[in-house]
């Protein structure tokens, strides 16, 4: 059966999603952390500074997504792209956490630098990693299959460093935070090759792609605004993931400034990230029990309830650890769910364009997501750190009354509303829920060729 992907293709590209992540995990959980109470950059500096590399990202991503698509290889068009985008980003993440030992103008020049040439090295190995799916099977039920094992690795990724990256920093660096947080890197650096090099040489493609012989700037633009439904899934998954990196990047904070007790935000992390896994490992049996059309307004629901369960016990007992432990437990189930949805949705709108465009271009599409991941991450940080700011937040003192209730609505209520926001995006307008269907859909593109 040709569709079928074998057991040692999803371990070995889940292996790579650990590694890949290992990589990217500590950029979006402490380095707006590290920038603002190790390095001693302003807060709203950071936050603006993350938001401006996401313009560059605009062009950059979808460009990358051409050269992929355009690449020819004997080993695909992917794999290449995968390895050297590895080596190269290994080397920035490592730059990027030496920016203690610069001050004054030089610390916000090289800074700022190195996270942009972060976020380009970044889409260089992202993108060819995640749009290699709809080239290993045709199959949907084998797409959600395999993205269970990328997805649960990943997430065991994240979970790792976000439970133990703090204790892992203080071991490093021997009471030295700064050097904790060098050291920590180059040890993840060493698992993040290592995983790349596990995907060239086991997970390669088997579906033909050579359907478009070269792509130029123009086509790119035409896939992306001819595809009605990758606008709409842009929509609600950038909603959803600003809440939910919203929700990550408060948390230390908020435990440290609000709870008053940093140590709980490991406690929160260690019960969010083994959720997340059950909520990827879950998600194709909740798919195959319940309506589709209902997981992502579960995935959506679930971190509402998870805010809602973390203020009623900062009211009650804001130190008692079950508390903080189910609500990172609810919040990342969701989390967990819809890491897989949209993965699986994006390549289901790769379907979508192909029949509606004539052009199949993986790589452009899943450029998407990486695109919305980094833009995510870049606005949930300039709000984090723009309303630091508005707030009155000092770095390592006690804050004032107004502050906490700030960061309390920055990490609870915010993400809450933008929730709300993805989950009537998909209710209105996406089509998809049980995949690309072309005879459901051929009407309407008929229709729309002939007006």
């Amino acid at each position: 059966m040709t569709d079928h992907i074998s057991l040692k293709t999803k371990v070995a590209y889940g292996l790579g999603a650990l590694g890949k992540d290992f990589g990217c995990a500590p950029i979006y959980i402490f380095l707006m952390f590290y920038f603002t109470d190790i390095a001693g950059l302003e807060a709203a500096f950071v936050g603006t500074m993350f938001l401006f590399a996401r313009f560059i990202d605009a062009v950059t991503d979808p460009m990358m997504g051409m050269v992929v698509d355009n690449t020819k290889s004997r080993f695909g068009k992917f794999r290449p792209w995968i390895v050297i985008g590895t080596l190269v980003n290994a080397v920035v993440v490592l730059a990027l956490f030496k920016a203690h030992l610069f001050e004054g103008t030089s610390l916000y020049v090289y800074a700022t630098i190195a996270y942009i040439v972060w976020g380009v090295t970044y889409t260089i190995m992202d993108i060819p990693f995640w749009s290699i799916i709809p080239a290993l099977s045709k199959s949907r039920p084998e797409r959600e299959k395999l993205v269970v094992w990328p997805r649960i690795f990943a997430s065991m990724a994240w979970w790792l460093v976000g439970a133990y990256g703090l204790v892992t920093v203080s071991y490093f660096g021997n009471g030295d935070q700064a050097e904790g947080f060098f050291n920590a890197s180059l040890a993840i650096c060493v698992v993040f090759i290592a995983s790349a090099f596990i995907v060239f040489f086991n997970v390669k493609e088997k579906v033909n792609t050579k359907v478009h012989s070269k792509f130029t700037p123009k086509d790119v633009i035409a896939i992306i605004k001819n595809n009605d439904q990758l606008r709409i899934l842009i929509g609600c998954v950038l909603a959803f993931q600003v809440a939910n990196m919203m929700i990550g990047g408060f948390a230390l904070y908020y435990f440290k400034y609000v709870v008053g007790t940093e140590g709980l935000f490991s406690e929160y992390m260690w019960a969010a990230g083994l959720s997340e896994i059950a909520g990827v490992f879950l998600l194709p049996h909740l798919a195959s029990r319940l309506p589709r059309k209902w997981m992502w307004l579960l995935a959506c629901t679930l971190p509402i309830i998870s805010c809602s369960v973390l203020y009623a016990a900062g009211i009650i007992s804001p130190q008692t650890a079950i508390f903080v432990a189910i609500s990172g437990g609810i919040v990342k189930f969701g989390v967990g769910m819809f890491n897989v949805l949209s993965t699986v949705m994006l390549a289901d709108v790769v379907d979508y364009g192909e029949h509606k465009t004539g052009m199949r271009s993986e790589s452009v599409i899943f450029s998407v997501q990486t695109m919305l991941v980094k833009l995510a991450g870049a606005l949930s940080a300039f709000m984090t750190g723009v309303g630091l700011s508005i707030i009155g937040y000092e770095a390592n003192v006690e804050q004032s009354e107004s502050t906490v209730t700030g960061i309390q609505f920055l990490m609870l209520g915010m993400p809450s509303i933008l929730m709300l926001l993805s989950a009537f995006i998909y209710k209105k307008y996406y089509k998809m829920h049980e995949g690309f269907d072309e005879k459901a859909f051929e009407p309407a593109i008929k229709t729309e060729a002939q007006g």
